[in-house]
């Protein structure tokens, strides 16, 4: 039980560390391909601003999304 609780905290750490990495990037590479104003002086950072939000509200789902992850490999194996 506390390999489990163990893992389950290792990987929602990296899913609290990975998501809002990954999503600040999918979001700023998508702003910046479908909106020609990002990256314009005129543009003032809102696109970059979004992507920072976006991120930091990610990092709850990430961090969920990893203990998931970890429940589900152990559960797995529990079943074998």
């Amino acid at each position: 039980m506390l390999r489990l609780v163990a893992r389950s905290f290792a990987f929602g750490l990296a899913g609290m560390i990975v998501a809002p990495v990954v999503m600040f990037f999918v979001v700023l590479i998508a702003a910046h391909v479908f909106d020609p104003r990002c990256g314009t002086p005129g543009d003032s950072g809102g696109c970059e601003m979004g992507a920072a939000s976006i991120a930091i509200f990610s990092s709850l789902p990430g961090l969920a999304i990893g203990v998931a992850i970890a429940l589900v490999q152990a559960y797995g194996r529990r079943a074998k």
